[in-house]
C-alpha cells in the first residue's frame, strides 16, 4: 500500500485558562491523508478546526501527539523554527479572506514571488519571473494583472493570487481554510472549479476546511466531522452523505439548504454546547444537545467505532 502523506495521531492542543484550568481545543484527534487525496474538515465555529489547521501547518505547537508528514514526525519541530526546514515549502495554505491575507504594499507579482525567494532560494530574476508567470497561468490570472496591487484587483482575482502564491512552491499538501467564504456565489463556483483542476493537474493533497457541506461533497474524497475538539465521525464522502451515523453529522446534513424544502424538515438541536474548559472525559461531548442521548452518555464517552469501510463514528448507537 502507498504510505500516507499525512498521519495525525492522537493530537492534542490544550490552552491554559487561568491558573489551573485548560481549554481543550483539540483532543486526541487522529486521521490520515493519502497522496492526491482531498479531505474535508467540517464542524461549527469553535469546534477546533482552525486550531487543528494551525497545528498541521506548524504555526502552533501541539500539547501532545504526532504529526507525521512524508514519514517524518514534524510535530516535534518547534513552530518558531519550522519555516527554516525542508518541510515548509511542502505544506502551504490558502487563507479565508484573500484581502486580509495579501500585503497591500505588494503587487501580485511580489506576493507570488516572496515565498519563492524565502523558501526556495530563487534569486535569479529570469527564473523568478518564469516561476511567477507559470503559477499565474495555472490559476488563470492574466499576466497583465501581476503589476497591480490588491486594491486594484477584484475578489476573484485576489483569490487567484492567494492560490498562485501557495502553489508556486509546488507543495504536496495544500490546506484551504474556507477559501471561498468571502467571495460572491458566482465567483465561488469558478474558484472551486479551479481548485479541482489544480488538484488533478499537480497531484496535490487537500485539507479543505469549510462550513459549506455542498462544497465539501463536490470537492472532497473523505469528510472529517469535529465537535468540541473531537472527531465524531469520518469516512468516504458519499457514504457520509448517504448514511451518516452520528446524530451531529445527521443534523449538519439536514441543515443544508435545498430548493423546494418544506418547513420543519431541518433538525434544530436544542440545548447549549458543553464547555471546552476541563471537560469531563466520561461524558459524551454532544451530551445535552443530542436527540438520542441516554443516561449512559453521561457516564461513558463513546469511542470511534468502525461502521463501514473507512467509516467511523463515535456514538453508542452506531
Amino acid at each position: 500500500m502507498t504510505p500516507n502523506l499525512l498521519d495525525v495521531v492522537e493530537l492534542r492542543k490544550h490552552f491554559n485558562v487561568g491558573r489551573r484550568s485548560q481549554l481543550h481545543a483539540v483532543d486526541d484527534v487522529s486521521f490520515s491523508i493519502a497522496p492526491g487525496e482531498s479531505v474535508g474538515l467540517v464542524g461549527e465555529s469553535g469546534c477546533g478546526k482552525s486550531t487543528l489547521v494551525r497545528l498541521i501547518t506548524r504555526m502552533l505547537d501541539p500539547s501532545a501527539g504526532d504529526i507525521i508528514f512524508g514519514g517524518r514526525n514534524i510535530g516535534f519541530i518547534p513552530a518558531r523554527t519550522f519555516a527554516g526546514t525542508q518541510f515548509r515549502p511542502k505544506i502551504q495554505m490558502v487563507f479565508q479572506d484573500p484581502t486580509d491575507s495579501l500585503n497591500p504594499r505588494f503587487t501580485a507579482f511580489d506576493t507570488i514571488a516572496e515565498p519563492l525567494r524565502l523558501l526556495s532560494g530563487v534569486r535569479d530574476a529570469a527564473e523568478l519571473r518564469m516561476r511567477v508567470s507559470a503559477a499565474a497561468r495555472q490559476t488563470g490570472l492574466p499576466e497583465e494583472l501581476l503589476m497591480r496591487f490588491p486594491h486594484q484587483l477584484s475578489g476573484g482575482q485576489k483569490a487567484r493570487v492567494g492560490i498562485a502564491r501557495a502553489i508556486a512552491l509546488r507543495p504536496q499538501l495544500l490546506v484551504l481554510d474556507e477559501p471561498t467564504a468571502a467571495l460572491d456565489v458566482s465567483v465561488q463556483a469558478t474558484i472551486l472549479k479551479l481548485l479541482a483542476e489544480l488538484k488533478s493537474t499537480l497531484g496535490m493533497s487537500y485539507l479543505f476546511v469549510s462550513h459549506d457541506l455542498n462544497v465539501v461533497r463536490m470537492l472532497c474524497d473523505r469528510v472529517i466531522v469535529m465537535y468540541l475538539g473531537k472527531v465524531v465521525e469520518q469516512g468516504p464522502t458519499e457514504a457520509m452523505f448517504r448514511s451518516a451515523r452520528h446524530p451531529y453529522t445527521q443534523a449538519l446534513i439536514r441543515a443544508i439548504p435545498s430548493i423546494g424544502g418544506r418547513p420543519g424538515e431541518r433538525e434544530v438541536l436544542a440545548g447549549e454546547p458543553r464547555s471546552p474548559i476541563d471537560p469531563d472525559p466520561r461524558v459524551c461531548r454532544f451530551f445535552g444537545r443530542c436527540p438520542r442521548q441516554v443516561d449512559r452518555c453521561r457516564h461513558e464517552a463513546p469511542l470511534l467505532h468502525t461502521v463501514g469501510e473507512g467509516h467511523q463514528a463515535a456514538c453508542h448507537f452506531v
